[in-house]
């Protein structure tokens, strides 16, 4: 009888023991169904992917989540939602996102961006920004006998900055009283950087200089040498721009080899 007893109390631990693993790998039961633990991994992934970190209350958040989702999902098939036209193109347009998505996702990591492919960049941005930085001003305005009005009022002691706040047509410059903040020469337009380039520190342009954007009355507040970032303080935005140019040219390539009727 003992034995009996004994024997019954094994397998009900047993059986006890599996019925917990099984509950073990899911989150909830809701209205008598499982609700895998997996959904949890999946939505987690997800957002790490985008680059926010997963803390205990993100996670809690994500749990609470993928149980509403869940109750909402079971009403809609009490309602037979899943056979409407809509939920079907829905479904595809879905579908074909996430497997684009995947594809993109295969290609970078067959096709890493390599520390000398940055290097590369870098060194190539190093070249076409070095030497002198300028620091300007200038004072826009539509017509040349404007521009030359503004020149002569210059000359009798009109202040730069009052005057560009007041006339300049350059939104962003002329509240700051024509202020363009330092930049490379090749930041402007040509004729711009002619003129400003001859200027001596403090000097402004004794005759309007002509645009596309109008009559320009420039001035040179300063220059000094370009101060570049070093790599390792730019290396992830570098490796970043080049990830992006890689999946363009893969994505063009495949537009251009594939045959369109």
């Amino acid at each position: 009888m003992n034995k009996q007893i004994l024997s019954s109390l094994v397998t009900a631990a047993v059986l006890g023991g599996a019925a917990f693993g099984a509950a073990a790998q899911n989150l909830a039961v809701v209205n008598g169904k499982p609700v895998p633990k997996e959904r949890v991994e999946i939505l987690k992934q997800q957002i790490e992917r985008s680059g926010r970190p997963i803390s205990p209350e993100i996670e809690g958040q994500i749990k609470e989540e993928v149980i509403a989702r869940e109750v909402f999902m079971q009403e809609a098939h009490r309602l037979g939602l899943e056979a409407s036209p809509e939920y079907k193109s829905q479904m595809e347009l879905a579908r074909q996102t996430v497997l684009i998505r995947e594809l993109f996702e295969d290609f970078k990591k067959k096709n890493p961006v390599t520390d000398a492919e940055i290097k590369a960049e870098y060194d190539k941005f190093v070249a076409a920004n070095q030497g002198q930085e300028y620091r300007a001003s200038h004072i826009l305005v539509p017509t040349e006998n404007e521009a030359k009005a503004i020149i002569a009022s210059l000359k009798k002691g009109g202040n730069f900055a009052e005057i560009a706040k007041k006339q300049s047509k350059d939104p962003g410059s002329g509240a700051r009283g024509g202020d363009l903040d330092w930049a490379n020469a090749n930041s402007f337009v040509p004729e711009f950087t002619e003129a400003m380039i001859k200027l001596q520190k403090g000097s402004y342009t004794q005759t309007p200089v002509k645009s596309q954007f109008g009559y320009h009355v420039i001035r040179l507040d300063d220059t000094r040498q370009a101060e570049l970032p070093k790599l390792e303080d730019v290396k992830p935005q570098v490796a970043q721009q080049l990830e992006q140019q890689k999946l363009m040219q893969f994505q063009e390539g495949l537009r251009a080899k594939a045959k369109v009727e």
